[in-house]
């Protein structure tokens, strides 16, 4: 039998997932803390016994670490990990020798979630260096067991938003660190919902199709959430509007001639960045209007399998795009950030002269990054819950929630090798 452990639950994803998970660690003789820091976590959490923090963010460490030493708390579970509120969680359990687990959508999404000690990106002790990875084993599976309507996924979303929001009075100091104000980005995709889907489709497949058919060579450059905190803590731009800039004018001035470069938008997106027009003015600058063209939709598989590179930042695209084989450009922290995966080179090369993955350390990472911190399951499919719910509490309950083979020396959370590396490019930014 393994030692018992006393869990703290902090912010989950939005719906039933957290409270069934917390189930699944008391079958197997965990104690389950509960702070709810707002009235979404309350609505979200169905078990009792939950405790109310309402309280400032500045006094919000001292009352954690009382919290934390009364209870014998063992374990601090959050989703999300760079939310303000998880960043202390994260420090106090460093002070008093507790672990604290990140937990996120996959890495090898659609059908996967991440359990990872401390955080992602940045603050990730997944290994950069391949010899720590594990032998490659057999591929996991691509084909998504426990699909959900987007309409599932975002009835949660909406409903923990609102109560936060409107639920404030009870819970008045709350800090949210929201990137859009909620009702901001809900009018937003009104107004996106408003002009059309259907008219972009149909532009979609008008614009990419010459592309996909081979008549023209292309550079794929996969965006992510402006509301990403995978760009707002593990990325060195301020905003993505700075890498596009730098990555139009390398491409105008370094691209062979008749390449194209495709800039695919997140398909959840909200619309507030305008990037058809953000785009179109940096081409335009740079003398490449006609060759730089943004595309909302098509089919990410395929797109991928055409380009002859893919650049990001450090979106799970990049996963996607080394299991192809396709050469991947990583212009911030990524945990797939490392050598004979993603071309080392300067940027200004890999347009026409790309380094491609090697399939054998690809082989080996997705073997390392499935058994260290990939669960098979889904926050909102039923059985997908129960199978990642009893996954989750087994490696908690066990101590083996990864990566367990980190090669960063002991480091505390706030000072892994991605970090330090990421703190120095922004410093070099800055300067030049």
């Amino acid at each position: 039998m393994p030692p018992a452990r006393t869990i703290l639950f902090l912010q989950g994803p939005p719906g039933p997932f957290w409270s069934e998970l917390a189930d699944a660690a008391a079958r197997r003789g965990a104690r389950i803390v509960r702070v709810n820091l707002n009235a979404g976590d309350a609505l979200a959490w169905r078990r009792p016994g939950a405790l109310n923090y309402r309280g400032g963010l500045k006094r919000f460490r001292r009352w954690l670490l009382a919290l934390v030493r009364e209870k014998g708390v063992t374990d601090i579970l959050y989703f999300a990990d760079r939310l303000p509120y998880h960043r202390i969680a994260a420090a106090v359990a460093w002070r008093v020798g507790a672990q604290a687990h990140s937990v996120e959508f996959g890495y090898l999404r659609p059908d996967w979630l991440t359990l990872e000690r401390w955080g992602g990106g940045a603050y990730s002790r997944f290994p950069s260096d391949p010899a720590l990875f594990h032998p490659p084993g057999p591929a996991p599976e691509i084909r998504a067991r426990y699909a959900h309507p987007f309409a599932v996924e975002a009835l949660n979303e909406v409903a923990y938003n609102l109560a936060a929001t409107f639920g404030r009075p009870l819970y008045p100091r709350y800090v949210s660190d929201k990137y859009y104000p909620v009702l901001f980005d809900y009018l937003c995709w009104a107004a996106k919902l408003a002009r059309g889907g259907g008219r972009a489709a149909r532009g979609v497949g008008a614009g990419v199709a010459g592309h996909l058919s081979g008549a023209f060579s292309f550079a794929l450059v996969a965006l992510q959430l402006q509301s990403d905190y995978q760009l707002r803590a593990s990325a060195p731009y301020r905003h993505q509007a700075d890498m596009l800039e730098e990555v139009v004018a390398s491409f105008a001035a370094h691209a062979p001639e008749g390449m194209r470069l495709l800039v695919k938008q997140h398909p959840l997106d909200n619309g507030w960045e305008g990037w058809r027009r953000r785009v179109a003015r940096i081409a335009g600058a740079c003398g490449a209007g006609e060759r730089v063209k943004v595309i909302d939709g098509g089919d990410l598989g395929r797109l991928i399998a055409r380009a002859s590179g893919v650049v990001t930042i450090n979106s799970t695209v990049g996963v996607h795009a080394l299991r192809a084989l396709r050469p991947v450009k990583a212009l911030g922290a990524a945990v797939y950030d490392a050598p004979g995966l993603t071309d080392p080179g300067p940027l200004d090369r890999f347009w026409a002269a790309p380094t491609a993955p090697d399939p054998e350390t690809v082989a080996r990472f997705v073997a390392t990054l499935e058994r260290e911190t990939q669960i098979r399951g889904s926050f909102y499919d039923a059985e997908g819950r129960a199978v990642a719910a009893a996954a989750m509490a087994e490696r908690i309950m066990a101590g083996r929630v990864g990566p367990l083979l980190d090669d960063d020396g002991g480091a505390r959370p706030a000072a892994t090798p991605r970090l330090r590396a990421l703190r120095a490019a922004r410093l070099r930014m800055r300067r030049g």
